[in-house]
């Protein structure tokens, strides 16, 4: 990657939906080239997918759960049926696997209510065994981006 590659990163994750002859035009290079290191990029794994971002309270998602789970047994068997019974929720959105705290999983989570969320919690509570769970609702949002910093490129 160079310098014109982190320039049309800077770009695409600005504004995905512009034409390929304004992305060259603001990068200085004419379109067939900056199409190949668009499709580069997409090969390689850089960009990995174009979506559109939602507003969640438009969509009736305004509730923000982030739930903690700590686990005392971290089996291969364990972690496969984890990812496995989180991949199958579109309401479960971010899930990470954390270090330095007494939390092992943090799970963000969108719902239309809390009455939602909280028969939805009972459903991972038949699902996932777990040693400690706990809920935090998100009050207000305060920075949500969705560009990542190119400055260690």
């Amino acid at each position: 990657m160079d310098h014109i590659d982190k320039r049309i990163l800077v770009v695409l994750q600005t504004n995905v939906t512009l034409p390929l002859s304004d992305i060259a035009k603001r990068v200085g290079i004419s379109k067939t080239p900056c199409w190949n290191r668009i499709r580069k990029m997409e090969e390689k794994g850089i960009i990995r997918n174009k979506v559109a971002i939602l507003d969640n309270l438009k969509i009736n998602l305004p509730i923000t759960i982030f739930l903690s789970i700590s686990v005392n047994h971290h089996t291969k068997e364990w972690i496969e049926k984890f990812s496995e019974t989180v991949n199958k929720y579109k309401q479960i959105i971010e899930v990470h696997r954390i270090t330095g705290t007494n939390i092992d999983y943090l799970l963000k989570i969108v719902v239309p209510s809390v009455d939602e969320y909280d028969k939805f919690q009972q459903q991972l509570i038949s699902e996932i065994e777990f040693s400690n769970m706990s809920s935090g609702i998100a009050l207000k949002e305060i920075k949500k981006i969705y560009s990542l910093p190119l400055d260690y490129l």
